[in-house]
């Protein structure tokens, strides 16, 4: 048998359990465990979005979501909703590595803005 290699992914917002766009990612979801990145959330309407820039870092923010293990098809699931086509595409959420703020041994994918765009912050 082969295994299926999984992956962390710091989720926050509408991909939350209990929030509009859980479903996209629910039936994928291996493991869940509390966890929160550096960075901002800002309100973007109908979803939010995170932000890591010289506010974000100035004021020590921290975002609070959850890390999920989920296999290729659960974060190529994420990919389509986040609107991430690939490093150095027009994206509209960016993908990067990022570690837990509280336990920098737990590392892994989550979705972010380069900046906040022409959003109230």
């Amino acid at each position: 048998m082969i295994a299926i290699p999984l992956l962390n992914v710091f989720i926050y917002g509408s991909l939350l359990p209990d929030q509009s766009n859980h479903s996209v990612v629910s039936t994928y979801v291996k493991s869940y465990k509390p966890g929160q990145i550096s960075g901002r959330i800002v309100d973007c309407g109908a979803y939010p979005a995170a932000v890591r820039d010289e506010i974000a870092f100035g004021r020590n923010s921290i975002i609070r979501g959850q890390w999920i293990t989920v296999d290729r098809k659960g974060l190529a699931a994420m990919d389509r909703l986040e609107e991430f086509y690939g490093v150095e595409e027009q994206n509209d959420y960016e993908r990067i590595w990022v570690c837990d703020a509280a336990d920098r041994m737990v590392t892994g994918w989550t979705y972010i803005w380069e900046s906040a765009r022409a959003v109230q912050t």
